[in-house]
């Protein structure tokens, strides 16, 4: 997958992307990242790439004439991944992103990121991009630390960039619910020991007590998930068994 990252302050994604699995994933040739400066793109001297809004009010916002040649010759340089394109504009007015929405990504051969900063964007410029991307409801200075959350949750998904195969498919969220406590060496800590089943062998066991160990973690801290969870009705079922012991034991022992 190729990756542009359309920004004034490229040397922002040297570290977060010189490192741990995105730069491993470079090193495999799984992602193919690029950085443009858009203020290279500016038409005058002092490479202005912002000005004061029409109207009045405080800031400075973004001139669409660098960004739009920016994001021009990013295209064109990239030309035989049209058709197989994704242009996303990073700002809070985009829905929230989502696992759901990294796997969707994930099938794109190339992702081109518009990365704002300042007051915002000239309005003109959301014409670029085929969606908007938020995430969180919480401002930033800039697009550029979104950027670099959706290129980390995306990477996840494609081949060959997790070192285990199973790696991603057991990360929180992916199937809607959070994921199921983990344990490793040593078997004891300060009084705290490792769940029976984990060393019992039994795979099978151990698979129902992650997916009930799941099922339990969402409904406990984020249960607005279950509504769209991939889970059966006999699952349900035993969750609202679960819930009503857990309020139980929660009331007698508070």
């Amino acid at each position: 997958m190729r990756i542009d990252v359309i920004t004034i302050f490229p040397e922002m994604f040297e570290g977060p992307f010189g490192a741990s699995i995105t730069k491993r994933a470079v090193e495999k040739g799984i992602l193919d990242i690029h950085l443009t400066n858009f203020r290279d793109y500016s038409f005058d001297k002092h490479h202005h790439v912002d000005d004061s809004p029409f109207g009045g009010g405080a800031g400075m916002v973004l001139k669409p004439e660098p960004m739009y040649r920016a994001v021009r010759d990013v295209l064109a340089k990239s030309a035989a991944f049209e058709g197989h394109r994704r242009v996303l504009i990073m700002d809070p007015s985009g829905p929230t992103f989502t696992q759901e929405k990294a796997k969707e990504l994930a099938q794109y051969e190339q992702l081109v990121f518009i990365c704002g900063h300042y007051e915002g964007f000239d309005a003109r410029i959301y014409g670029l991009a085929d969606e908007a991307v938020s995430i969180g409801d919480y401002v930033l200075t800039g697009g550029e630390l979104p950027a670099m959350v959706v290129t980390d949750a995306v990477s996840r998904m494609l081949p060959g960039v997790l070192g285990d195969a199973e790696s991603a498919p057991t990360d929180s969220f992916y199937d809607g619910l959070l994921g199921y406590p983990q344990y490793t060496r040593p078997r004891e800590f300060e009084g705290q020991s490792v769940p029976d089943v984990l060393i019992s062998g039994d795979h099978a066991k151990i698979r129902q007590w992650r997916r009930e160990q799941a099922l339990l973690a969402t409904k406990r801290w984020r249960p607005d998930l279950l509504e769209k969870a991939q889970i059966s009705e006999k699952e349900r079922a035993w969750l609202d068994v679960q819930g009503n012991i857990y309020a139980e034991d929660s009331k007698n022992h508070p």
